[in-house]
């Protein structure tokens, strides 16, 4: 779906308000994410629907994690020492309203275009410092199976480079994407991880729970990234069962980001002391496997910096640690010297 007349053919709101949003930032969704939404403004609609909040004058940023100052060469990021992110996409099959990437992922020409594509090859290929490459864009899984296989197979031919990650949404909003050949062609160059980005537990259906079924049992380990939205996930109890539903799909709660301060998304925006109020409601509560990082990443490409409960406090010798009840128990700190 491209149009607001295809919204408007479903649900009863006037289109006008939201034609100067889509001019600016576009709509698309994939028919099957689309059918999930139950109502207006429930957790889907807000995720993929464009609100008109979008184009309020704020004070955030087109670019808050200052990608254009980490990219050496067009299409690649290199920010940390031993990993680089590689884009090679610059098409969703559903665009996400609150995308970090929302002022320079459009309608527009697809990536990987070979020059670019070549010039981060040949990046990796000098900088034997990079260990790990990250696959994202765009959505690195909507390309075509041999696109996304020679890339990979070149990739696998730079000695230094031990493993790849793809950051993909597709099983989340186009889980038919992820067939048997997708999968046949991503075993064939382990080692080799994919994280999701699930936001939502009604996101998890038959259709992506299939889909992430036949990446684990191609052997890809899988995690997932979940973004922290306002009226989507920040309540306590949605994020417990979130949690708890992703590991049952062989899915590893890997971060909750907390929203990036991107230009044309303050309405998704919570307060960072939400977050840490939702981290202390799921330790102790759900299993340690469920309870991911809560992470900011940092404006201007500073990096990610965890959030973590202030559950410890010093007396000489002796810490007092709050456990997940909220009791504040005595633990002596008497071996040795820190």
């Amino acid at each position: 779906m491209t149009t607001l007349k295809e919204l408007t053919d479903r649900f009863s709101i006037d289109p006008e308000p939201l034609k100067p949003v889509v001019e600016h930032y576009p709509l698309r969704i994939t028919s099957y994410y689309f059918s999930l939404i139950r109502e207006m403004g429930d957790p889907i609609w807000r995720q993929c629907i464009p609100d008109v909040r979008e184009l309020e004058q704020d004070h955030l940023s087109l670019d808050p994690l200052g990608e254009e100052e980490l990219s050496p060469v067009s299409n690649l990021l290199h920010r940390y020492p031993d990993r680089a992110v590689l884009l090679v996409s610059s098409s969703c099959p559903t665009l996400c309203r609150f995308c970090t990437r929302k002022n320079r992922i459009t309608n527009g020409k697809r990536i990987p275009m070979k020059d670019s594509l070549d010039a981060g090859i040949k990046y990796l290929e000098r900088s034997s410092m990079i260990r790990e490459v990250i696959l994202s864009g765009g959505d690195p899984l909507l390309l075509s199976d041999d696109e996304l296989d020679d890339i990979l197979m070149k990739l696998r031919g730079i000695p230094h480079l031990q493993m790849v990650r793809i950051n993909t949404r597709i099983p989340v909003t186009f889980p038919e994407r992820i067939t048997s050949r997708l999968c046949r062609i991503l075993k064939q160059h382990h080692p080799l991880y994919v994280n999701t980005h699930f936001n939502h537990p009604l996101e998890i259906t038959p259709e992506s729970s299939v889909a992430c079924a036949k990446l684990a049992d191609a052997g890809i380990p899988m995690g997932n990234q979940t973004v922290l939205l306002k009226e989507v996930n920040d309540d306590p109890e949605v994020m417990k069962e979130l949690m708890k539903k992703l590991l049952t799909l062989r899915v590893r709660p890997y971060y909750i980001h907390q929203m990036d301060r991107v230009k044309g998304t303050n309405h998704f925006r919570t307060s960072v002391g939400q977050g840490k109020k939702i981290m202390s409601r799921l330790r102790g509560h759900i299993s340690g496997m469920a309870i991911p990082y809560y992470v900011i990443d940092l404006p201007g490409g500073k990096g990610k910096v965890p959030i973590l409960p202030d559950d410890v406090r010093r007396e000489g010798k002796t810490l007092f640690l709050r456990n997940y009840l909220g009791e504040w128990v005595e633990y002596p700190d008497d071996g040795g010297e820190d």
